[in-house]
């Protein structure tokens, strides 16, 4: 059967994730889908005989049931070029590849890859751009991923948003503040990127971003906003090319909380550097608001590099921070992030300077399916939160090609775990040994 590729689908999950309790799944137990794969005309199919296989660190393999949900709204097909399917030959009992192209997902933002997409490589295949790749296959009439939802706020969803409103609102934007040149900056990021944070701003509702750096004091291998001509793929998002004055970002934070009864406020986006080598400019931008008796949970989204900053900032009426990372070993950690003067010590240092400054502490856990999950990794990250008191988890996927993210520690494949302890169990131990834990995707509204 033969399906139209590079479309938002509207099958909606079964599996969910009790923020308060454990994990719950439904209904699929026996589910065991068939490989996909596409054909030159870019037409999708399920191969008749093979079966669906996902990819967790160097493991190829079938997947679990427990790691199958049926593919959740809005999410979209990406062809792989360059790049085989592979599925399960039972007869044989093993992996095969065929000719076709392999085919992936791209899951909605909530939902955390317990596995990605397995395929063979040709040689001279182009690196693929910066998104999560998970494993697809079909079964019962659907589609199905390896993913777990690990947020149910809808604040990324716009299945039942007419564009023309976005529009709209960013025009109105563009209107209010004629002066404003970071409405400007967001309003495209909003109607040329359609970068959801900003077409929130631009619909007045949950979390307004405010980006502010144009520099960074790290070189992840994903960076989103600033890729070496080399690399092989293309930034996804334009870096900021000013400095905003504070007047800029407060009358951003003024309009949002009159639109938004529950706002938050977050530096450091996809498209800048940062946002602590700016932190004075944030700094009086946040008093500022709070001093105009501005309510709201305002955030920073950071790499942790410089804990001598957050004191002030705390001061000024800062509520949290999100720590970006990929793992708490800092010889896994350094590889990704490429950190320029500090390494993961520092990290932990900007962490306890938060919480001495009564800030709520999240991490960003870039999480990949058989590195991240490792027993190693696990270990230190259950260390990580216990000793420092990390309050949330945020379970994001890590968006790198995933060759290219597994060459970063192909040194490591013999002599650490060849696979990870899957991602439900790795939440279920982090619960059991902190179970003051909480976990989801978006940063939480703190009040």
């Amino acid at each position: 059967m033969a399906y139209p590729s590079g479309r938002s689908m509207s099958w909606r999950s079964l599996v969910c994730m009790d923020l308060d309790g454990d994990l719950s799944m439904k209904n699929n137990t026996e589910v065991a889908p068939r490989m996909v794969f596409a054909d030159q005309r870019g037409r999708i199919f399920d191969h008749p005989s093979l079966g669906m296989v996902c990819r967790s660190g160097w493991t190829f393999r079938q997947p679990e049931p427990e790691e199958l949900i049926p593919l959740p709204t809005e999410c979209e097909f990406f062809l792989l070029p360059g790049r085989r399917a592979l599925g399960w030959d039972a007869d044989r009992g093993k992996v095969t590849a065929v000719e076709q192209t392999a085919v992936a997902a791209f899951v909605s933002p909530g939902f955390t890859l317990n596995a990605v997409c397995a395929y063979e490589t040709d040689t001279g295949a182009p690196t693929l751009p910066l998104f999560a790749y998970a494993a697809v296959g079909f079964a019962r009439g659907r589609f199905w991923v390896c993913a777990t939802q690990v947020d149910t706020d809808p604040r990324q969803r716009f299945d039942n948003v007419a564009p023309q409103r976005i529009q709209a609102g960013a025009r109105q934007w563009l209107k209010s503040f004629p002066k404003n040149r970071l409405v400007r900056h967001l309003a495209d990021c909003a109607l040329v990127s359609s970068c959801p944070a900003a077409r929130n701003l631009a619909l007045g509702r949950y979390e307004a971003p405010l980006p502010t750096s144009q520099t960074c004091n790290a070189r992840c291998v994903g960076c989103l906003s600033l890729q070496p001509p080399d690399s092989g793929f293309p930034s996804t998002q334009n870096r900021i090319r000013f400095r905003p004055a504070v007047r800029e970002i407060v009358e951003i934070m003024g309009r949002h909380v009159q639109r938004e009864s529950r706002p938050i406020f977050s530096f450091g986006q996809g498209c800048e550097g940062e946002p602590l080598t700016e932190a004075d400019l944030i700094a009086r931008s946040v008093q500022a608001y709070r001093a105009s008796g501005g309510m709201g949970t305002v955030n920073l989204n950071t790499n942790a590099s410089l804990p001598e900053t957050i004191p002030d900032l705390a001061k000024a009426g800062l509520t949290s921070i999100r720590v970006s990372l990929n793992s708490p070993r800092d010889e896994v950690y350094a590889r990704y992030h490429r950190p320029h003067g500090f390494g993961f010590e520092t990290v932990r240092e900007t962490i306890r300077a938060a919480k001495r400054s009564g800030l709520f502490v999240s991490l960003n856990y870039l999480f990949f399916p058989g590195i991240s999950d490792r027993p190693e990794d696990v270990a230190a990250l259950m260390e990580l939160v216990n000793v420092e008191h990390i309050d949330f988890i945020q379970l994001r996927n890590m968006n790198l090609d995933p060759e290219l993210y597994l060459q970063l520690y192909a040194d490591t494949r013999e002599s650490e775990a060849k696979s990870g302890i899957g991602l439900r169990r790795m939440i279920r131990g982090l619960r059991h040994h902190a179970p003051q834990l909480r976990f989801g995707y978006f940063n939480p509204y703190l009040g």
